[in-house]
């Protein structure tokens, strides 16, 4: 089949276990065709449910999906005989011959390995579902009728997608490959200021399809994560609408809150490294402390682009009423471990009676990086979170000053 036999609006089924690697293919695909009618399932059998209701003009299939794999999906497909043969995008971490020849027999329109190739994919999506020279635009959809700023705002408190991107992610990737492929200390220092960046490789790598320890830093996503599959989350998160904020307004909120979480972060890695701590644990959490208010600035662009109206004083009252709500909400639906969700709200207040000490850690760094250039740090060194961690006036001085 060709693009040209493709109905206006095509309809495309996504079956993928991962959920990030299914958000991938999602935002990869919507890139091509914005306009898309997509199905996105998580198992063989849901796909194949859906395969027996309802007419697709492109299937992607992971071959590892659970209860019916997707090489018995594709199976199942061929053997419809429909003319021309519906497109079948085939996707699998087994890169071995014996596997490609078992594959090939039922003709899938590409079989790709993993980590995916993300140009020749997009190249199979467009030759897919374009015709040559076209493209496809998408009006983003006015507000509805009625609504609220605050309605809007509780509405997509669990359905948001996360911060704006701080940084630029293609420049990232390519300050980090050299001969030998991927540098992952080089990736690291060049992504680790990112709140949403940190977020996102962090939950992928405690998703369903890895296992062992609980990951709580970026290093420790890094080298769990394949290097490839790093890169194509990273890159993904590109495609992602608003990722880059238009509105002047909120970028300034937006630069104050990336600020605070690089100072937080900085300050609690040099208090844990003096206090020998685990100085990465404490940097993950701080850098991430904001994740909700930036995720709420993100969703304000679009009630802007929607039409609504939006001036400082909204916006000071929207981060107020439900940045934290964002935040938390965000950190349970990505199921970041508990541990780090615990450390990361240590950063606002410390409650019960026993603390540990990385806790306290993050708890003073974030004092201290809400402090103006103005303010000094003597009343700081006599709180009680600086005595709980014995810390004086000096060692805060050389923290800040380091």
């Amino acid at each position: 089949m060709t693009a040209v036999d493709l109905p206006a609006v095509p309809r495309v089924l996504i079956a993928e276990a991962d959920p990030w690697s299914r958000d991938l293919l999602k935002q990869v695909l919507l890139n091509v065709r914005c306009d898309a009618r997509l199905d996105v399932c998580a198992d063989g059998e849901h796909a194949a449910a859906l395969l027996r209701e309802k007419s697709y003009d492109l299937i992607l299939a992971d071959w590892e999906l659970a209860g019916v794999d997707g090489l018995s999906l594709l199976r199942s497909v061929r053997q419809q005989r429909r003319s021309p043969a519906l497109p079948f995008i085939l996707l699998s971490s087994r890169n071995d011959s014996a596997s490609v020849r078992e594959a090939l027999p039922l003709a899938p329109t590409a079989y790709l390995t993993r980590p995916l190739n993300m140009e020749s994919l997009t190249q199979r999506l467009q030759d897919l579902l374009l015709n040559e020279g076209e493209s496809v635009y998408c009006e983003i959809p006015a507000l509805a009728p009625g609504m609220t700023l605050p309605a809007f705002l509780e509405q997509r408190r669990e359905v948001c997608d996360g911060a704006p991107l701080r940084v630029d992610v293609k420049a990232a990737v390519h300050r980090s490959l050299g001969p030998e492929g991927v540098d992952l200390q080089q990736l690291e220092d060049q992504v680790r200021m990112d709140p949403q960046i940190t977020a996102v490789l962090i939950a992928a790598a405690n998703s369903a399809g890895y296992h062992g320890t609980p990951v709580q830093t970026l290093h420790a996503a890094l080298n769990k994560l394949v290097p490839g599959q790093s890169m194509n989350l990273i890159l993904g998160l590109a495609l992602k609408h608003n990722v880059v904020l238009g509105d002047p307004g909120l970028v300034a909120y937006a630069e104050r809150h990336w600020q605070l979480s690089e100072d937080s972060a900085e300050y609690a890695r040099r208090l844990a490294r003096m206090l020998e701590l685990d100085h990465q644990r404490c940097y993950s959490a701080c850098i991430l402390h904001r994740l909700g208010d930036l995720a709420l600035l993100r969703c304000l662009e679009d009630w802007r682009q929607g039409g609504g109206a939006l001036d400082d004083e909204a916006i000071g009252e929207s981060l107020d009423s439900f940045g934290a709500a964002y935040g938390s909400a965000l950190r349970t639906r990505w199921r970041l471990p508990l541990e780090l969700r615990q450390l990361i709200a240590a950063t606002y207040s410390l409650e019960g009676g026993v603390y540990s000490r990385e806790a306290l850690v993050v708890n003073l760094a974030t004092q201290m990086a809400r402090l103006t250039e103005h303010e000094g740090l003597q009343e700081l060194a006599g709180s009680k979170t600086a005595r709980l961690l014995k810390v004086g006036l000096s060692e805060l001085t050389r923290v800040r000053k380091t």
